[in-house]
Formats: structure tokens, sequence, C-alpha cells
């Protein structure tokens, strides 16, 4: 079973976010970098255990610039047998790597691919469906449990109110989420090995861009909270009436 996990490199959940060049830019001066927490820790280490029990092949693949390739050696440290990074700008877009990324899984035989359900910077959802779409696979949205039968996959996903359990037949595209497995720390033996894993540069294919970048937004700073006395319950019924905005 050959596994493709994508990965994202994004800032890390303590940096000081801001923009630039009239808030068309992120500053990403002095910015820590981290591989996307929901790739690394569900998506990358689940499909290392299943390899790990059952045998295959993990590869993870990122869209970005050169610089890109850190967080793929950390792959590489947790576990990946081998890496790609599709060589693009800094500013792309979702579709655009969707694109390059079912591309590069159709014309390489890529039984299952994996993403986590979301980066933690755009927060969109979206790549998982876009892939699935461009490969003609079936894709199963944010899944929290995931076992193999052969070629056949069990899949458990949250819905409102329950839990959904699919079966699906490779290949397919799925979003992983927070249950589906531990983190992982790369030890130093990964560590070493990483170095010597290979890594390969792929130069990016004429795609198409569907979404284009305005300006950002740093969300208005919270109000701050008022405290009503317990007994003063004709304040706190005044203030809901006049000041509390339903959200």
């Amino acid at each position: 079973m050959k596994f493709l996990v994508c990965v994202s490199k994004v800032p890390d959940t303590t940096a000081k976010i801001a923009f630039k060049d009239n808030n068309t830019k992120f500053a990403g001066d002095g910015v820590t970098y981290i591989l996307n927490p929901t790739d690394e820790w569900y998506a990358l280490v689940r499909a290392l255990e299943l390899k790990e029990a059952q045998g295959g092949h993990v590869t993870v693949i990122n869209v970005g610039p050169a610089e890109n390739d850190q967080i793929l050696r950390k792959a590489l440290a947790i576990g990946a047998d081998d890496a790609v990074l599709i060589e693009a700008d800094e500013e792309i877009e979702p579709f655009y790597v969707a694109q390059s990324i079912a591309e590069y899984a159709k014309n390489n035989g890529y039984d299952i691919v994996v993403t986590g359900k979301e980066t933690i910077n755009y927060n969109s959802f979206s790549i998982g469906g876009m892939i699935a779409e461009f490969m003609d696979s079936a894709f199963v949205s944010q899944v929290s449990k995931w076992e193999m039968n052969g070629n056949v996959a069990v899949l458990n996903r949250e819905i409102e109110g329950g839990e959904e359990v699919v079966e699906v037949t490779a290949p397919f595209v799925l979003s992983a989420q927070k249950g589906m497995a531990e983190q992982r720390l790369p030890n130093m033996k990964g560590i070493m090995g990483a170095k010597t894993k290979p890594l390969a540069k792929v130069a990016a294919a004429t795609g198409d861009t569907m979404v284009s970048l305005v300006a950002f937004e740093n969300p208005k700073p919270k109000a701050a909270v008022k405290l009503i006395d317990v007994e003063n319950v004709e304040e706190l019924v005044h203030l809901l009436h006049t000041e509390a905005k339903v959200i």
C-alpha cells in the first residue's frame, strides 16, 4: 500500500501575526514555522502506524518554496520513507496546491492520499476534497479512526449527534482529525536518518488559480468583560438587552 501524506508549513501557534504591503502579504520575518499539527500528529502518524503493522510505503509531499524542505525533513525524521517538494512560489492558493498534488499522486500510483483536516493558518478544510475531485476518487472528511483490511478502509467520523462508520476501497482520499493518532516525536536515530532519506524536488506544472488575495485583516480586539453582582439581576437583564450580541 502506497500512502501519500500532504503536509504544510505554518507559523508557530505562538507567533505574532502581522501583515505588510498594504495588508496583502503575511509578515513572516522572524516567525518560526512548524509542520502543520493536523498533518503531523494525525495524518502522518496514522499512515506510519498502518505501514508498520501491515507493510507499505509512506511519502510526504508539500507544495511551496525551496525552504519548505525543513518541514519535510522533520516528517522524514518521524518515519516517512521519502519526501517530495513541488516547487512553487510562497503565495499559492488551495486550488493550485490540490491540482499539483493530485497530478503527482496519479502519475506515481499512490493508493491513499491523506491530509490533515485543515491548516492552522487558513482553516479552509478544502485541500482534501479538491484532490479527490482531481483524482476522481472517493473522499472521506474529518476521520477520527482509520483501520485497514487489505485494500478496504474502515473509517469513523463524528457527525451531528453520533458517529458514522464507512467502508471505502482504495484508491481514496481522506482528511484526518483528532483521535486518529497520538503525536510521535522524532528520536535521534530518526533525525540522523532523515538527512540521507530521498527528498525529490519536482518542478511545478502549469496549473490554474481560482482565488486571488485582496487583503488580510486582524480580528477586532475583544471587549472588556463586565462583572455583574449575582444579586443585581436587573442590571444583568439591562445589559443583555442593550449590549450583548448574538454571534
